[in-house]
């Protein structure tokens, strides 16, 4: 029984992850919340985690007041 090509796949089907596309899908998800209606402090304050989050339900956002 030989391991074969699992360990010699190259990933090609499947690309690795890019450190540039990340940061352009944090701005496009931070400007989205912007469009919202969040104030641009509140969102800068967020993380990346939170930014997400807070997308899952945009109706939420659009209802809530904005923090001043």
């Amino acid at each position: 029984m030989g391991t074969g090509r699992t360990f010699h796949k190259r990933p090609k089907t499947r690309p690795k992850k890019n450190p540039s596309d990340r940061r352009r899908k944090q701005k496009s998800q931070k400007k989205r919340l912007l469009a919202l209606g969040m104030s641009e402090e509140a969102v800068r304050r967020l993380t990346s985690r939170q930014v997400l989050d807070l997308l899952k339900r945009p109706s939420e956002i659009a209802g809530r007041p904005a923090k001043t």
